[in-house]
């Protein structure tokens, strides 16, 4: 449990990564295999993962990034997709290792739940990857990475840039590698009570 913790506590946006460290795919894969475990209502797994690898695709979106650096420099560049209409895409294979019974219940609850309701489809997907992102953030600290979270860019240009389907919506970059050096101090946290309240808001 100490290390989970510790993980959290020093966890801190890299800016600067090393641009020569590349990582095993046997590494990557098992930080993003690690990462799919996030939860997702009714197990839709609405998360989409897309991998840059390719050095020009990551100059054109370093561009469409205010030049941040770190694009170009991790060892991996996730951008967290969220795709919104997972819901209605074969829902049964969701469950697929469910009791029949069971299977045809979740997919009765997934229709009713989001035909029609383009916003819930939409939060759903949002808040799906970022506990994935956030997942994915820990799996590479266990693997002694660092990481960088980012919204620093232009979504629509980044979109054209990766072909990005029509019912997908982009939610963030996850930047992740061996930081080059260390980061600037923390800029300190609100208090406790400053952040949590409890029963209503007084």
């Amino acid at each position: 449990m100490s290390e989970i913790l510790q993980a959290i506590a020093s966890r801190r946006a890299t800016k600067h990564f090393d641009p020569e460290y590349q990582i095993p795919e046997a590494e990557l894969t098992a930080i993003l295999e690690a990462a799919r475990h996030a939860p997702t209502a009714f197990n839709i797994q609405n998360y989409r993962f897309l991998v840059v690898r390719d050095r020009e695709q990551r100059r054109r979106i370093r561009a469409a990034a205010w030049d941040q650096p770190q694009v170009e420099d991790c060892a991996a560049l996730i951008v967290m997709c969220a795709d919104i209409k997972a819901w209605e895409k074969d829902p049964a294979r969701y469950w697929k290792d469910a009791p029949e019974s069971v299977r045809e219940g979740y997919v009765g609850m997934i229709r009713s739940y989001y035909e029609g309701r383009e916003q819930v489809q939409r939060d759903e997907g949002i808040r799906s990857c970022g506990l994935a992102a956030y997942a994915l953030m820990m799996a590479a600290s266990a693997h002694g990475l660092q990481t960088c979270p980012m919204d620093g860019f232009d979504f629509g240009q980044v979109g054209e840039i990766i072909n990005l389907p029509v019912d997908h919506e982009i939610v963030m970059f996850v930047a992740l590698g061996r930081e080059a050096s260390s980061p600037r101090p923390r800029g300190g946290f609100l208090p406790l009570d400053a952040v949590v309240q409890y029963d209503c808001f007084s």
